[in-house]
Formats: structure tokens, sequence, C-alpha cells
């Protein structure tokens, strides 16, 4: 019998890597589609003569859909099985993706982008399906690895503006249909199914979202609202910021930008490992007090002044220059990273039973946080002609969050201690 289990064990661990490294694969294409408009509504911009709320609004659809579909994914996910939800979600987007080519009016584009935005749905059905092949002490770096997959909004930065400059930006969504369409072949080869893994079909649509109760569920949501809708809602809006803050070519600008999509990808997977060493509160603790300095810094506006001194009148300036601006973008980049992964090590550690439900609610709000953001962005930048209110606003989000980890989990730690 010993080595029939070990067998088992063995092809149960091939499946499980498998399972992973075609996934984040397939995440990783879904998030470069999902975020496209960072660097071809540049052109569009240009082409249709857009405000900054209008191309906010351009930016934001796909997050749109890809935020209210989350909820409904993370269940079907649980009762059907995430390959079958992932495959059919991906092979809706392609043709979304290749007719976004041939639109020529703004409501097109709008219309386009909501379809587009199925692709960023992939997040809820990847994470419970990959974590369910892994024991529970190496789910938070499961996740983290599959979560990896946000680097695809670098990916994006790198290849879309070549494309764009060399061919045109219709051109960068035939090819990125084309790429989709090649992810969603590699990830039903390579990918598997456990029934195992099926929350049981008795339980009905209410019973799983009644989660919603919970307010740790409500607190995990504020959480990633920053972590990740943050993240998508500046990956999404720093092309454009380099181009009219610096006046920097739209290429450097896409290459610059990835220094905080990359990191805020890539580095997923770390968190996931330090959230399963450390604990989920530790490390989300440390990345919001990160995250409120880097932003405090950020939010300062390019400044010119006039002081009399006994000498006449002196001018100064206060202001980042785009090498500090960058450094501090990559170093919250860091911290955007390893605070998604550590707030869904929370919801694996407190929900195992109904990961998929909780995490599309929680993907949800930070959904919905990407989808809000670049919109307000772009009204205070016509509000009040300031670029640097973009990092204000999520200076304040930040601190709701610090203020509520404290009076939740900090203080109450410390009085029950």
């Amino acid at each position: 019998m010993e080595p029939i289990h070990r067998l088992e064990d063995s092809t149960h661990s091939r499946r499980a890597r498998s399972v992973l490294i075609a996934s984040t694969l397939a995440f990783t294409v879904c998030f470069m589609v999902w975020m496209m408009f960072g660097v071809i509504g540049i052109s569009i911009r240009e082409t249709l003569d857009l405000s900054s709320t209008q191309f906010g609004l351009l930016t934001a659809m796909p997050v749109l859909t890809g935020s209210l579909v989350r909820v409904p994914l993370g269940i079907w996910t649980d009762r059907y099985g995430g390959r079958v939800v992932m495959a059919a979600l991906m092979a809706l987007t392609v043709p979304a993706v290749w007719l976004l080519g041939y639109a020529t009016e703004y409501w097109h584009f709008l219309v386009a982008g909501l379809f587009i935005g199925l692709a960023g749905g992939s997040f809820s059905v990847g994470t419970p399906y990959v974590a369910r092949w892994f024991p529970k002490e190496r789910q938070g770096t499961a996740m983290g690895v599959y979560g990896a997959g946000n680097s695809g909004a670098a990916v994006n930065k790198f290849l879309a503006p070549a494309l764009m400059v060399a061919f045109g930006w219709t051109m960068v969504a035939h090819v990125y249909a084309m790429i989709l369409l090649a992810a969603l072949v590699i990830f039903w080869l390579f990918s598997y199914s456990d029934p195992s893994h099926r929350v049981s079909s008795k339980l009905s649509f209410s019973d799983q979202l009644r989660v919603l109760k919970d307010p740790r569920v409500i607190k995990y949501c504020q959480y990633y609202s920053i972590v990740f809708g943050g993240y998508v809602a500046l990956s999404l809006w720093m092309v454009q910021y380099y181009v009219g803050e610096y006046g920097l070519d739209v290429r450097v600008a896409a290459l610059l930008a990835a220094c905080f999509s990359l990191p805020g990808g890539v580095l997923r997977a770390v968190g996931g490992v330090l959230s399963d060493r450390y604990g989920a509160h530790s490390v989300t603790w440390w990345v919001l007090w990160v995250s409120w300095v880097c932003l405090f810094l950020l939010s300062y506006p390019q400044t010119d002044f006039v002081v009399l001194t006994a000498d006449g009148p002196r001018s100064f300036h206060i202001g980042l220059n785009v090498y500090v601006f960058t450094g501090l973008l990559f170093i919250l980049g860091i911290a955007f990273a390893f605070g998604k992964a550590s707030v869904f090590k929370y919801i694996s550690d407190d929900y195992p039973d109904n990961i998929g439900a909780v995490s599309g609610i929680v993907g949800l709000a930070g959904g919905m946080g990407g989808f809000v953001l670049p919109i307000f962005f772009g009204v205070l930048m016509d509000w009040t002609g300031i670029r640097s209110s973009t990092f204000m606003l999520l200076y304040g989000v930040v601190c709701v969050s610090l203020i509520w980890m404290y009076f939740t989990e900090v203080r109450r730690t410390r009085i029950l201690a």
C-alpha cells in the first residue's frame, strides 16, 4: 500500500505544480489584457481629445466589469471547478479584445472595455483553484505565486508601447487577442480538475454570500481596496502621469511606470512566503505604514515660491525629480505586492472552506477601488490642475486602513496581552 500512496502523492504534487504554472501564465496574460487601456488609452485620448475625467472613465471601464463578476466567478469556481470557469472566461474575452481594434467612437471604447473587463475576473477563479491543490501551510505561497500574474501590468507596459509606436494602437488589440487565445490553449492542456475541491452543490448563492455579515470580511475589503485597487489604478494612470508631469516619450514613460507595476506583481509571491512565515497581520501592518510614508512624499506637488529676503526676493523650487519619484513608486509597488498576498492569507486562514466566495467579495472591493480611483484621479486633475492629487487621495485611503487596523487588531491584541 505504501508504494501506491507514494505514487498518488507524487502524481498530486506534479499536477499541483502544473496547475500553478499554467494558471499563473493564464492570469498574467489576462491581467495584461485587462490593463491595456493604460497605454493605448494615451493614443485614444489624443485622437478623441478627451478630458482627464473622460480618460479616467475609459481606463476604468474594464476594471468595473472585472470587479462585478468576481463574486459570481468565485462562487462558480467553488461549485464547478476552476479549470472550466477559467477556460470559459478566457474564451469569452478573446473576441472582445479583437473587436476593440475596430472601435472609432468614445462609446465604442467604453462598451468594448466592459467586455474586455471579463479578463479581470480571472483572479477570483485562479485563487481558490490554485489554493486547494496545496496544504494549508503552503497556500499563502501558492496564492502569492499565482498573484504574481499581476506583473501582466508590467508586461503590458513593455509590449504595448512598442506595438503602438510601430503599428498603431489597433495592432495592440489584435496581437493581445492572439496571445490570449494561445494562453487559453496552454492552460487547458496543462491544468487539471479535482472533484474533491468543489463545494457541495447544496449550498445556495445566498448561503455563500452570508460572509458579508462578518465584519472581518468588510475590513479585508478595505485593506484590499488600497493594496490591489491602488495598484490597478496607478498601473493605469502612471504612463500618462509621466508624460504630462515630466514630458517624457510614451515608451520611456511606460518603462519607468513598469518600475511600479513589475515589483507590484512579481514580488507578490515573496509576500505570500512572508505571510506564511510571519502571519498576515504583521505583514499587512508594515505594508500600510510603508505605503503611508511613500504616499505622503509623493503627494507633494511641484512648487515654486518667492521669499522676501534681506537681499531681495529669492525664488525656490520644491518637488520630486523623476528619479526620486520613480524610486518611491518602486518601494510603493513592493509594499502593495506584499499587501495583496497578506490579505489573501487572512482569507485562507479564516475561511478555508469558502475561499472562492470570500476571495470573490474581497476581490470585488479591490476591483471597485481600481474602478473608482482612476475616475477620481481625473476629476481631481480637472478640478485642481494638480497631478499629485492622485497620491493625496491614496494617502487618505491608507490613513483610514491604518486607523481601522489599529483599533480592530493592534489595540485589541495589546489589551488581551
